[in-house]
């Protein structure tokens, strides 16, 4: 298991990375449920996340939300297979869409 983690590149992009599951999610939103955003738009990588379940797609879900509160839009970049086909089977792809850079791209997970 590896465990996740934020870190901010700058005011427009930060990396998430490791595992977002059942088992380390809820130590991240606590960290997470705090944060404001410094812009209006954040590009969120997840390109090295190495495994992602339902609870890490509802808490980007939430991340999303909570930023949108705060006036912040937030775009999924380098999104995994995985959370792709979590998105599609939960029936939120629509939803989803307006959150995802190159939502017609096909991203290696």
């Amino acid at each position: 298991m590896s465990h996740p983690q934020w870190q901010i590149a700058n005011a427009q992009q930060v990396l998430l990375s490791g595992d977002l599951d059942r088992d380390t999610v809820p130590e991240l939103w606590r960290e997470l449920s705090g944060w404001t955003p410094s812009s209006k738009q954040l590009d969120v990588s997840l390109e090295s996340v190495s495994r992602i379940d339902s609870a890490g797609m509802v808490m980007l879900i939430h991340l999303i939300e909570h930023a949108k509160q705060k006036n912040c839009h937030i775009m999924l970049s380098s999104v995994p297979e995985q959370l792709r086909t979590l998105f599609q089977l939960s029936n939120i792809e629509p939803m989803m869409a307006q959150h995802i850079e190159n939502s017609a791209g096909v991203n290696c997970g």
